[in-house]
C-alpha cells in the first residue's frame, strides 16, 4: 500500500474516533483531497446514516456541508437521494418552519441563519413581537421545548459542534452566571469593555470563540438572555 493510501485509510479510521476534533480534523484533511476524500466522506455518512441509523452529530453535519459543495457528481447524487433538504428534519409544535435556517448553516452562512434565527424567535413570541422585531424577556418562558431545541440542534450539527444557545448555557453555569465575563468570553464585548459592533466586528464563521452564535441583544439587558439559558429546554440536552 502506497503512503498516500496509507494516510487516506487512516483518516478513513479517524472518522469513527471517539474524539469529536480528531473526527473533525479527518474531515477536513479529506476534503483537501477532492474527489477522493469526498467518496470516503460520502461512504462515511452513508455507513453511519442509511446503514447504521446513527443520529445526525457534528462530525456528520461537517461532512454534508463538505459533500453538499462538492462538484463530484456522485456526491449530489447521494444527497437528492437521502438527505435533499439536510440531515435534520427539525421538528415544532407551532407549525414554525426551519428549513431555511437549516438551508443557510449547511451553507456555512452563519450571518443569515444568526439573523434567521432572531427571526423566528420572534415568530414564537407572537405578531406583537414580529412587529417590534425583538422579543421580551417574558415571552421566552412561553417558548415551546421542541422549538428551541430544534433550532439549537441545527446550530450544533452544523458548526462543528461551537454554535447554539446550549453551548452558551454551558459557559455561562461554568462562569458562575457572570454576564460580564461571558460576554467577554464570547466575544460580544472586549476585555477593554467596549461591546461588539454589529454586524462588522462579530465574527462569521468557526474561527470565532466557542457560543458566539447565535447573537441575542446584550444592550438591551440580561433578562432575555437569562429567560433563555435558564429555559427547560436545556435541562435534557
Amino acid at each position: 500500500m502506497s503512503s498516500n493510501a496509507t494516510e487516506t485509510a487512516t483518516l478513513a479510521v479517524a472518522l469513527t474516533s471517539d474524539s469529536l476534533k480528531k473526527q473533525l480534523q479527518a474531515v477536513y484533511e479529506l476534503s483537501e483531497l477532492e474527489a477522493t476524500g469526498d467518496r470516503i466522506l460520502i461512504d462515511f455518512l452513508k455507513t453511519e446514516l442509511v446503514e447504521q441509523q446513527k443520529a445526525p452529530t457534528a462530525v456528520h453535519g461537517s461532512t454534508y456541508q463538505q459533500i453538499y459543495a462538492s462538484s463530484l457528481d456522485l456526491a449530489q447524487s447521494v444527497i437528492q437521494q437521502y438527505w435533499p433538504n439536510g440531515l435534520l428534519t427539525p421538528r415544532s409544535d407551532l407549525n414554525i418552519d426551519y428549513d431555511e435556517i437549516q438551508t443557510l448553516l449547511i451553507k456555512r452562512d452563519y450571518q443569515g441563519a444568526d439573523k434567521l434565527t432572531m427571526q423566528k424567535l420572534c415568530e414564537l413570541a407572537g405578531e406583537r413581537a414580529i412587529a417590534r422585531k425583538w422579543v421580551y424577556f417574558t415571552e421566552v418562558s412561553q417558548f415551546p421545548i421542541t422549538d428551541l431545541q430544534t433550532i439549537d440542534r441545527l446550530w450544533r450539527v452544523y458548526s462543528d459542534d461551537r454554535f447554539g444557545w446550549s453551548k452558551q448555557r454551558e459557559l455561562w453555569l461554568r462562569l458562575g452566571k457572570d454576564w460580564d465575563r461571558l460576554w467577554t468570553q464570547l466575544a460580544w464585548k472586549s476585555s477593554a469593555g467596549a461591546w461588539t459592533r454589529y454586524p462588522t466586528e462579530f465574527i462569521w464563521d468557526l474561527s470565532a470563540p466557542v457560543g458566539h452564535l447565535p447573537l441575542s441583544n446584550q444592550l438591551r439587558g440580561v433578562r432575555m438572555m437569562d429567560s433563555l439559558l435558564s429555559h427547560p429546554a436545556w435541562e435534557s440536552v
